[in-house]
């Protein structure tokens, strides 16, 4: 049922479960009432982390509202898509004041957050067994040991055995399919290294480390100093790396097993009609996937706008740079979209400049953690597209976001647009993650689309 407070009409929503079943009663309504609402363009956006629907709903009504000021002669249906992506409750949905989520944290992915102690309180743990059912007793041992801080290392490692078992793939669900953002010889990675036995202390320190820079950024090079940090600080970003990876593979399996087939059957009984899908942080890999689940034949899909996309900039690469033999794991999924596909990054975003590389490294290393400039970019083999862009992918058109307003978009292919110009706010550690919206990325999504020509989308300048 869609949120009376939605600032547009018509529109719809669709809720899918972790395996990517949707709510079929709620697919119907949207196929049998999108023709006779006389819809000719229909943006699908997906949401990141967030287990609120309403929170989901809100940020759908604020970046929507600009829309029929901007294109008031088009025929615009909105579709919002609802998925069980887990938040900390000290994350902030997009455009959520920051009284609403104290100490605001974005992104799973994010770091954790400056209070004195590390504890998981009582909305945390709610959201943890959602998560993660039938893991209470984990979840509680889990929660002890982040109050009482033990300072030897072997219950370090304990903690992570913990944080383990909630990241372990249980047959036969499709989860352990859909994790990867590269392919390594064809074979997607199913656990993340970082939680491989004897390796907890290092990667806490490491965490811990990162966390001590984003909170006092002017302290440059590297941090070498274990006692710099609470330790435990960097086991709680751990345990939320624990439920990254979980909503990670969960993005996929919800996009190319649900999203995808759902748009192929509205192009079924409405061909005439086109689809703009529209994702913000893991929502971004969502509506990625879906164009892996496209059936054959289905070319109704006319754009794709990634907002802060938190996967990997190497997703759609054929060849990565450091290895030739290995692509990224969406390569050539662009060609689906007939129209472009345009990625909106900011490097504002220190949630996905700093935390983000230094997760995907541990994810995809062995336990030897050298100190590192916590300062710098972790290198480009672990970057996030939200961060720097869509990379090795030949043909790559990069304009800045006045430009992208001002011109025609490219007709096909990928897109970078530089959105630092309006993506810029949000206070350390976590930057300007959910920082999304403002009008001008509205815009981007009409322009991706065709839906109007830039002089009519222009109504302010950049």
């Amino acid at each position: 049922m869609a949120d009376p407070a939605m600032s547009v009409s018509p529109y719809w929503e669709l809720t899918f479960d972790a395996d990517g079943d949707v709510d079929q009663g709620e697919r119907d309504r949207l196929l049998r009432e999108v023709r006779q609402r006389g819809v000719a363009d229909l943006i699908v956006f997906s949401h990141g982390w967030n287990n609120q629907r309403a929170g989901a709903t809100r940020l759908y009504s604020r970046f929507f509202a600009p829309i029929p000021r901007l294109a008031p002669k088009a025929a615009i249906g909105y579709v919002g898509v609802i998925w069980p992506s887990m938040e900390f409750p000290d994350q902030p949905i997009p455009d959520f004041s920051r009284s609403a989520v104290a100490a605001a944290q974005p992104l799973a992915v994010a770091a954790s957050e400056p209070a004195a102690s590390p504890a998981l309180d009582a909305d945390t743990r709610h959201a943890l067994l959602d998560a993660f059912p039938g893991k209470a007793p984990v979840i509680d041992q889990i929660a002890r040991m982040l109050d009482q801080q033990p300072s030897q290392d072997a219950e370090l490692e304990e903690f992570g055995r913990l944080v383990r078992t909630l990241v372990e793939v249980v047959p036969p669900g499709p989860q352990a399919l859909f994790g990867a953002d590269t392919l390594a010889e064809g074979v997607p990675q199913c656990e993340p290294r970082m939680f491989a036995v004897g390796c907890t202390a290092e990667v806490c320190e490491q965490f811990a480390q990162a966390l001590a820079h984003l909170a006092a950024p002017q302290s440059p090079g590297p941090v070498t100093e274990f006692a710099l940090s609470n330790p435990w600080k960097g086991a709680r970003e751990l345990l939320r790396q624990a439920a990254y990876f979980a909503m990670k593979r969960r993005a996929g399996t919800v996009g190319e097993r649900g999203l995808g087939p759902a748009i192929g059957r509205l192009a079924a009984v409405a061909p005439e009609v086109r689809v703009h899908l529209v994702g913000h942080s893991f929502g971004g890999r969502l509506v990625s996937f879906a164009l892996r689940g496209l059936p054959e034949g289905v070319h109704s899909v006319k754009s794709v706008t990634l907002l802060q996309g938190a996967f990997s900039h190497y997703a759609f690469a054929a060849r990565l740079p450091d290895d030739p033999r290995t692509g990224g794991v969406l390569q050539g999924q662009q060609n689906r979209v007939d129209g472009p596909l345009v990625c909106c990054y900011s490097h504002c975003d220190s949630a996905l400049g700093t935390i983000y590389p230094l997760a995907s490294r541990m994810a995809d290393d062995d336990c030897s953690f050298a100190a590192v400039d916590i300062g710098r970019v972790l290198g480009d083999k672990w970057g996030a597209m939200g961060h720097d862009g869509v990379r090795a992918v030949p043909g790559t058109h990069s304009l800045n976001l006045a430009d992208a307003l001002n011109s025609p978009l490219p007709a096909s292919g990928c897109v970078n647009v530089d959105t630092s110009a309006v993506v810029c706010h949000g206070d350390p550690p976590t930057g300007a993650h959910g920082d999304i919206v403002h009008p001008e990325l509205a815009r981007v999504v009409l322009a991706a689309g065709r839906i109007v020509r830039p002089a009519a989308a222009s109504a302010s300048p950049v």
